[in-house]
């Protein structure tokens, strides 16, 4: 018999750690990777609001803030909460237009109390929501994703314009040139430059705009080099009954959104999500989004943008993901890194949105792409972008209408979703009730 001691186990790429030297610039890309798209949200809803250059500061220093908290859950993971996969958090576009109506309808109060609503929500329903997925198949899933791209538009052209009627031609030169920018980098850059294409976008924009007089950074000098984040820092929470309903039907579709990014890492990484699993990262984002409402800021997702990186570098580690939630809660900590964000001319920000909603429709039509187009399929879609596009493109057409119709389905967004589901289940009724049947029936619960 052998004396030699007992091999190790390998430990999976995804428990390995790497030495500090590649930890943290990983971890940075990640960061970098997100940071527009982490950054837009409490832009376009803190402009929405008429919030000052400080307020804003603050709120992308909340977001931050959270959004590292939201990854380390999510990666180190504890007790029922966390994937243990390498994902990054950050809020989700899907609350853009429910938090804008509620937030123009009440005040912010009422946008963080449906927040933290949301989350405790999607807390209670994560065991379950397995059970719900039937409802959300590419047909809806896609439709949503697409309805959310297209009516961010709207946000892209008001920064455009300055929310006025029309833009000043300088604005539209500043727009597409940075748009411009951003495809040039997409077509000729390195992969690994290509991933902060937007955010390069935004930095040269930026840099154009400060001759022009465009770019106001005043706000760089006041701000401090350290503010903790307090919580309610606008006040108490309210919950108006309207905006809760409203914001329930957006935890739903973070959740599937969710579903879908925790399923593509675990594929990516060789660690296939287990329904348990499953349930743990959902809780974690329930946990992350109620965290948000009270720390300042809004309901938080998987990024998708950060799944494509996983599957770009071939790097599985989940500590990256920890690492690059470390450096969010640092820079959220900074107030100036805020403040910096808060000066970036509102047409530049414009030509960068609409690279940046654009690929979120794009991602939809993707999802898309794996649905048979029946003609019910054709319904779908089109009755539900349909219906999504009408307060977009007429905001007061639902203005005769009672209160909580309106701040439900002045979003777009929600609007559309709604459709599609409903549609869906009156369509497409029979494949809802097979797949049912298909995971009640014994060889599938193991009973």
């Amino acid at each position: 018999m052998s004396d030699a001691p007992p091999s190790t186990p390998a430990v999976h790429p995804v428990d390995e750690v790497p030495r500090f030297t590649r930890l943290f610039p990983l971890g940075l890309q990640h960061v970098l990777a997100m940071y527009a798209g982490a950054v837009a949200v409490p832009l376009i809803v803190g402009g929405a609001l008429g919030y000052s250059a400080a307020d804003l500061a603050f709120l992308i220093s909340a977001d931050l803030f959270v959004a590292g908290i939201a990854s380390i859950i999510q990666s180190v993971g504890f007790w029922r909460f966390g994937v243990r996969l390498p994902i990054m958090q950050g809020v989700t576009f899907a609350a853009l237009g429910p938090m804008i109506s509620i937030g123009t309808t009440y005040d912010i109060t009422a946008v963080f109390g449906a927040t933290i609503a949301c989350g405790l929500f999607m807390l209670l329903v994560a065991p379950f929501f397995s059970v719900l997925l039937r409802f959300f198949p590419p047909i809806v899933t896609g439709t949503v994703i697409l309805v959310i791209g297209v009516s961010l538009m709207d946000v892209a052209a008001g920064w455009i314009t300055n929310n006025g009627p029309s833009a000043a031609p300088s604005d539209l030169a500043l727009a597409a040139g940075t748009l411009l920018f951003i495809v040039l980098v997409e077509r000729f850059a390195p992969p690994a430059v290509a991933r902060v294409s937007v955010l390069l976008g935004l930095v040269a924009g930026t840099l154009v705009a400060l001759p022009m007089g465009k770019a106001d950074f005043s706000g760089v000098g006041e701000a401090g080099w350290f503010a903790l984040i307090t919580p309610l820092h606008f006040g108490i929470p309210t919950f108006p009954v309207a905006a809760v309903l409203s914001m329930l039907v957006v935890g739903l579709v973070i959740m599937t959104e969710t579903t879908g990014d925790m399923i593509a890492v675990g594929e990516i990484t060789g660690r296939p999500v287990t329904p348990r699993r499953l349930a743990d990262g959902l809780r974690a984002d329930g946990l992350s989004t109620a965290l948000g409402g009270l720390f300042n800021t809004f309901p938080y997702t998987a990024f998708a943008q950060n799944v494509g990186l996983v599957s770009l570098t071939g790097v599985s580690s989940r500590f990256v993901a920890t690492a690059a939630g470390a450096i969010l809660v640092v820079l959220g900590l900074v107030p100036k890194v805020g403040a910096v964000v808060g000066g970036v001319p509102s047409a530049v920000l414009g030509g960068a949105g609409i690279a940046l909603f654009g690929m979120v429709a794009a991602s939809g039509i993707r999802s898309l792409a794996k649905v048979t187009f029946t003609s019910r399929n054709i319904l779908v879609v089109a009755l539900s972008l349909g219906v999504a596009l009408l307060p977009t493109v007429r905001p007061e057409i639902y203005a005769n209408l009672p209160e909580w119709f309106r701040l439900i389905f002045d979003s777009g967004i929600s609007a559309g979703a709604i459709s599609a589901i409903l549609l869906n289940l009156l369509l497409n009724g029979d494949q809802v009730r097979a797949a049912r049947r298909h995971e009640t029936s014994p060889a599938v619960s193991g009973g």
